[in-house]
């Protein structure tokens, strides 16, 4: 639950507001939001194709539940797979296509299955590695703009409400609420970047990397299936992903 985090952040500046005697409901401002996730967002739609852009917010749900990716069971499937291809022959793996979770496991059976070379499965595989990081790379890529644009958007919905603040200055009993909501949007911007974009960036980052590293211990696996390598040397070969060098 990795948006615990954010709920405790937020808890905190509450808290904070709290114990110096400030209602919460001082932050509620529309006119405030709207410049800073309204204006940021605009740029964000500037900056990324429309696609992207949905495809980035899709990709919030991970935040809240990030792909599941079992590295031990996934060896202990490619050992299998391993030991039935030396005992029976590549074909027989045919069966064990259904078996696999994942379409890129799928593939790299499948390819075995046709005979396809070694070298020519670790080129084909890598290269579809590497074109899914570089699809993915925009989602992170766009919290984390985001998260750059809240902070400066703040300031100018400060500035924005500092402006109607100086209209008001034949008039004191106005003045001083106004000046206090003109800093709410600051706080919007410097919050919400540091908060959550920036960080949500940065998790997807990480979830992406880790795809990567479980698909690359997919490969070593497939490969050493295609090479006709005994069990062991597998397990060896995947072991320098789950930590297990002995291949035990």
């Amino acid at each position: 639950m990795n948006l615990l985090g954010v709920v405790i952040a937020i808890g905190c500046i509450i808290a904070t507001m709290l114990l110096e005697g400030t209602h919460p409901t001082a932050l509620v401002n529309f006119p405030a939001f709207l410049v800073v996730v309204g204006a940021s967002f605009s740029a964000c739609i500037v900056q990324f194709s429309f696609r992207e852009v949905l495809t980035a917010l899709k990709h919030v749900l991970w935040l809240v539940s990030a792909p599941r990716l079992n590295f031990q069971s996934q060896g202990e499937l490619l050992a299998g797979m391993s030991t039935i291809a030396r005992q029976q022959g590549p074909l027989a793996l045919e069966n064990s296509v259904a078996s696999a979770n994942d379409d890129f496991t799928r593939t790299g059976i499948q390819m075995i299955v046709d005979g396809v070379d070694k070298d020519a499965l670790y080129a084909l595989l890598e290269n579809a590695i590497e074109l899914e990081q570089q699809k993915l790379e925009p989602n992170a890529k766009f919290f984390e703009s985001m998260g750059g644009y809240f902070p400066t958007m703040g300031i100018v919905g400060a500035v924005l409400g500092l402006i109607h603040a100086m209209s008001l200055l034949d008039r004191p009993d106005l003045l001083g609420p106004s000046i206090a909501v003109a800093f709410v949007a600051t706080i919007y911007g410097v919050a919400g970047a540091n908060v959550f974009l920036i960080p949500a960036a940065n998790r997807i980052r990480s979830i992406n990397a880790e795809i990567a590293l479980f698909k690359y211990m997919t490969l070593e696996g497939l490969v050493s299936i295609a090479s006709s390598e005994n069990t062991l040397m597998l397990k060896r070969r995947i072991g320098v992903y789950t930590g297990n060098l002995n291949g035990d």
